[in-house]
């Protein structure tokens, strides 16, 4: 099943974003577990840092200088905040690009990764790892629908709640990319939900 639904994401082209060169780059690995019940694995960001404090994530970060490549540095950043070793990780490959609040351009690779791995958050970094059944999200339990009118467009970017955490903003788009992309989920960014009200 899993097997699956990562050959969707292996012959999946990503949408291309023109930008400015001058944006600076950045990579986060979206790793689900390879399991009978897949889960997304996040974090929760340590409230002290200068961007996205508080906030939940997938684990990553700017590119470097002596990165070879976005996936290295997806790999590289997963290690540092999770302690993710980098060859317990299946790449299977990117979707979509997208521009952050702070003008870094964001590349996300989904990776598999064994269930029974022991992350050790980096406390400056990183609050809290936890994850999350992919069939939550299958079933669009939005919790609030926030606009953002971007690149000409509007996006109406769900919010989730699953337990003590808030997903949404960058995240909750590149899951709702995942999750059309694996399950056929038809969950539009482009369209209101019957439940948005304009406020």
């Amino acid at each position: 099943m899993l097997d699956e639904l990562l050959h969707r994401v292996s012959n999946h082209t990503p949408r291309t974003l023109e930008t400015d060169a001058r944006f600076p780059e950045a990579a986060v690995l979206v790793p689900i577990t390879r399991s009978d019940e897949p889960e997304l694995v996040l974090t929760l960001r340590a409230s002290g840092l200068s961007t996205h404090g508080g906030e939940v994530a997938f684990p990553g970060g700017r590119r470097d200088p002596e990165d070879p490549d976005l996936i290295f540095t997806a790999l590289r950043e997963a290690e540092e905040e999770i302690g993710l070793p980098p060859g317990l990780v299946e790449v299977i490959g990117p979707i979509s690009p997208l521009i952050s609040l702070h003008g870094i351009k964001v590349t996300p690779y989904v990776g598999v990764i064994p269930d029974f791995v022991e992350y050790q958050a980096n406390d400056a970094e990183i609050a809290a790892v936890f994850s999350v059944p992919l069939e939550f999200f299958r079933k669009d339990p939005r919790e609030h629908t926030h606009r953002i009118d971007y690149q000409g467009r509007s996006w109406y970017v769900p919010s989730y709640r699953y337990g003590e955490y808030k997903i949404w903003g960058l995240t909750a788009i590149m899951i709702v990319e995942l999750i059309n992309l694996l399950y056929d989920a038809k969950i539009s960014l482009h369209q209101p939900p019957k439940s948005f009200i304009n406020t």
